[in-house]
């Protein structure tokens, strides 16, 4: 029998820690056995707190960004590394493509998704024998779609990030159920689709006291999602899964784009009105809870007191000015000012001090080094904080609005798609889009994707969708892409090694 590394057999909650303000720090019981866990609502909710717990792996410190950033954000066009990460060679073969299955990187992105779902499993598997006495239906109801979503969610992020994985829907509690083989996309894609589509059934809203927990409306737009890359998969099903995307946007709701995007990454607006589903961060540190970070040191540049690790290309900032300066402003496309600090007179007002109080000549020394913004604190004091504790978004409204325009848009309703695509230009500031065919509008759409979502990891998951990785790689001069090679990671050794199921 080969080792075990991945799926924890025993009923493992150890990541489920405490505190008492915030729904993810909920104390670790001594022995979590079936006769000393699993008897109320608070043991159930323990139990929950550990599957969110391994949302976008360990988010304390330095851990987080480390893994987050490499995996999903260095594959794409519109990032280039910085100085130091070429310090890291398991980051630089991510970007070169030139890794090996045993990267560690994405083994741990691999073993933390897992962790996830045999924590979802075990949600979902105990909480039925809960006494009645000791849980409404209600709440129990509300406490088994989180876990289904949660489980949904977990399997999606590999299926996007494998081309097949192993299905796991059963909670694992002795080593003869971890032999299992890798699974097909279309039975993995009916699974995902199914616990999204159960999730659906969460409460559309959340008291103050459990924001950042799964709602209908986040059920509902990852199950778009799910749908819109399925149908890019399976051709003969397109429309189909189409159809069913447009009607799962359809049903996210009350929602609304926040004028000022930065806020929504600088700590200053959490669980905003265009929140859907967001990471839950803090800075309390009562009782043991770390749900901190430091991803202002990895995304901040070396002159923004970062360790300077990933940086915007000129690619993208061409994207951003392709248009020139037609906002309302006067300026360029707004998202560029919220996203990126660059060297612009917008950033070297004397009197606006719109770079922590000085601008950007004073902080770069006249160098013109384009920096993002997004994920940097408010202000000079969370800029010089060790930690910093910005939720990490996940999903927001404006996913759902280009997911659905570009849904539209191939099922031929592209006077449908301008609408939705012309409410995301109005709050950049721009004026309504130019062209009315589909292939215009697709365009368009790829267009408004790219600049409204770096550092939020979607561009190489659109481009693939697209089949335009490997054209948009060359035209920034990354030649060691190969579609059949890079599309999709490598199994890592260590599953390999731990499961006799997989080859």
């Amino acid at each position: 029998m080969k080792s075990f590394k991945y799926i924890a057999v025993a009923l493992v909650l150890s990541g489920a820690m405490t505190g008492c303000d915030d729904f993810l720090s909920v104390e670790s019981p001594d022995e979590l056995t079936s006769d000393s866990f699993w008897r109320d609502k608070s043991d159930a909710e323990s139990g929950l707190a550990s599957a969110y717990s391994k949302l976008e792996a360990s988010t304390d410190t330095w851990e987080f960004p480390e893994v987050f950033f490499p995996v999903e954000a260095y594959r794409e066009d519109i990032i280039k590394p910085g100085t130091d990460a070429y310090n890291y060679p398991n980051w630089i073969e991510l970007y070169n493509f030139n890794y090996t299955n045993g990267n560690s990187q994405f083994t741990a992105y691999w073993r933390d998704n897992y962790y996830g779902i045999n924590y979802s499993n075990q949600v979902i598997e105990n909480l039925p024998d809960i006494p009645s006495d000791k849980i409404t239906d209600e709440d129990r109801a509300t406490i088994q779609n989180e876990a289904y979503f949660l489980r949904g969610y977990y399997h999606m992020k590999l299926l996007l990030n494998w081309e097949q994985i192993v299905i796991r829907d059963k909670y694992i509690t002795s080593t003869d159920e971890l032999d299992k083989p890798l699974a097909s996309r279309e039975e993995t894609w009916d699974f995902i689709i199914d616990n999204f589509t159960k999730a659906t059934s969460l409460p559309a809203t959340r008291t103050s006291e459990a924001l950042g927990r799964a709602t209908k409306g986040a059920a509902y737009a990852f199950l778009g999602w799910a749908h819109l890359t399925r149908a890019y998969e399976e051709s003969g099903q397109k429309d189909a899964h189409l159809n069913a995307a447009v009607n799962a946007l359809n049903n996210v709701t009350g929602y609304e784009l926040v004028k000022d995007l930065r806020t929504l990454f600088d700590g200053t607006n959490k669980n905003s009105k265009e929140s859907i589903f967001e990471i839950q961060l803090t800075l309390n540190t009562s009782n043991g809870a770390r749900y901190r970070t430091q991803i202002h040191r990895f995304v901040g540049c070396a002159e923004l007191k970062g360790w300077d690790e990933i940086l915007p290309t000129d690619h993208l900032m061409e994207a951003y000015k392709k248009e020139g300066k037609i906002a309302t402003t006067g300026r360029y496309d707004s998202r560029l000012y919220e996203t990126i600090f660059f060297k612009d007179e917008y950033f070297n007002d004397p009197d606006a001090g719109r770079v922590y109080g000085q601008t950007y000549d004073d902080w770069f020394e006249g160098a013109d080094k384009p920096a993002f913004r997004k994920y940097m604190p408010a202000d000079i004091d969370g800029l010089n904080a060790s930690y910093f504790a910005p939720n990490i978004v996940l999903m927001r409204y404006v996913n759902v609005l280009l997911m659905k325009a570009e849904a539209l848009n191939e099922l031929g309703r592209t006077p449908e798609a301008i609408q939705v695509i012309n409410e995301v230009r109005a709050r950049a500031d721009m004026p309504t889009m130019k062209g009315t065919s589909q292939q215009e509008v697709r365009e368009q759409i790829e267009h408004e994707c790219m600049l409204e979502f770096p550092l939020e990891n979607k561009r190489f998951y659109d481009l693939r969708r697209w089949g335009k990785v490997k054209e948009a790689l060359v035209s920034v001069g990354r030649t060691n892409f190969d579609p059949a090679k890079h599309n999709f990671y490598p199994i890592p050794i260590q599953e390999i090694n731990s499961n006799n199921a997989i080859d």
